[in-house]
């Protein structure tokens, strides 16, 4: 199981490897609006374990840029294993 953890309040989910945190981080309190990688509502700040995530898709690399960073959308991450730490 993985685990995210939520930065501005610490509470921690648990998650099966390979799920995507969409809706762990809707049920945070992160905002989301077109769900489809395009808006950039969701854009979350990876504090810790950001190799747990899946790779960028193309729409966050075409939102925020390619290489490597700090900021992913929520709605297009999937957590591998380990564990996340995250703020909005």
């Amino acid at each position: 199981m993985a685990k995210l953890i939520f930065d501005h309040n610490g509470e921690e989910r648990e998650l099966p490897d390979n799920s995507p945190i969409i809706e762990v981080c809707e049920e945070a309190g992160v905002p989301f609006a077109c769900t489809e990688g395009v808006c950039g509502t969701c854009v979350i700040e990876i504090k810790e374990g950001k190799e747990n995530l899946s790779d960028p898709t193309p729409e966050e690399e075409d939102f925020l840029g390619e290489g490597t960073r700090d900021e992913r959308l929520a709605c297009q991450c999937k957590i591998k294993c380990g564990t996340i730490r995250i703020s909005f």
